[in-house]
């Protein structure tokens, strides 16, 4: 069986303080060591909206474990604003800046998610995965039906990049599980069962099930981005107990 990390997509959220997630008058710059200390890995969802500064990355690789990892979510200007053109350019910026986490080997897959906008070009897909560093993991999370299809798919496992599996309402009719590489990457985004987004116990068993599947024949990071009541960190632990592993 192939190894599963579980955690959320960030750790600094208001609705997970006063006890709800971390403990009462915890300050902020303690949060990802509390974060650290229950789950081994983070999907970084702030990389998407602005570069982050590189002593900030260098105080993140220092204060979580040896065996953390974070999964990094590509800048949202080059899957939305120039929707993967000139790849290389642009990615060499997020690079330098979370490069203390790539020489602390505490790097997971990067997160590649396009608009729901953004329609099939296969021509522009594989030049961007021409164009990714080998060395790095990488998945990507297609949100419009056409992408769906069987020769992007096998441009993924040429490639050796993951595709997404995002459980929300708008892509179920869509999605599929398909395994492009050597490790799969899920994106729990909202509960359809449960109140408010929360995962009930009944779907969350069935994800367990599901990826005990997965892991047969692939590695598997999981991340629940249902971040509002603390729903996320509560899911995720539930998720792993099923799973039993750590968190």
């Amino acid at each position: 069986m192939e190894a599963v990390r579980i955690g959320c997509s960030g750790w600094s959220y208001d609705d997970w303080r006063d006890g709800a997630f971390y403990p009462p008058r915890l300050p902020p710059r303690d949060f990802l060591r509390h974060y650290a200390g229950r789950f081994d890995t983070v999907e970084l969802n702030a990389s998407f909206y602005r570069l982050p500064v590189r002593t900030t990355v260098e105080r993140w690789a220092r204060v979580v474990p040896d065996d953390f990892r974070f999964a990094v979510k590509v800048s949202r200007y080059l899957t939305h604003v120039v929707r993967l053109a000139d790849t290389a350019e642009h990615l060499a910026l997020l690079l330098e800046r979370i490069e203390p986490l790539i020489a602390a080997d505490k790097l997971g897959p990067l997160l590649w998610q396009l608009p729901p906008t953004f329609r099939r070009d296969d021509a522009r897909l594989a030049a961007a995965l021409d164009a990714m560093p080998t060395e790095l993991r990488h998945a990507i999370e297609f949100r419009d039906a056409s992408w769906f299809a069987d020769p992007v798919l096998s441009l993924l496992e040429q490639h050796h990049v993951a595709l997404v599996i995002g459980d929300r309402p708008e892509v179920h009719a869509f999605q599929r599980d398909e395994l492009t590489t050597d490790f799969t990457y899920l994106r729990f985004h909202y509960g359809s069962r449960g109140r408010r987004g929360n995962y009930s116990p009944g779907e969350l068993e069935e994800w367990a099930e599901r990826i005990e599947r997965m892991r047969e024949r692939a590695e598997v990071w999981a991340y629940f981005n249902n971040d509002w009541e603390a729903f996320a960190p509560a899911n995720a632990r539930v998720l792993s107990d099923h799973l039993r592993v750590a968190a």
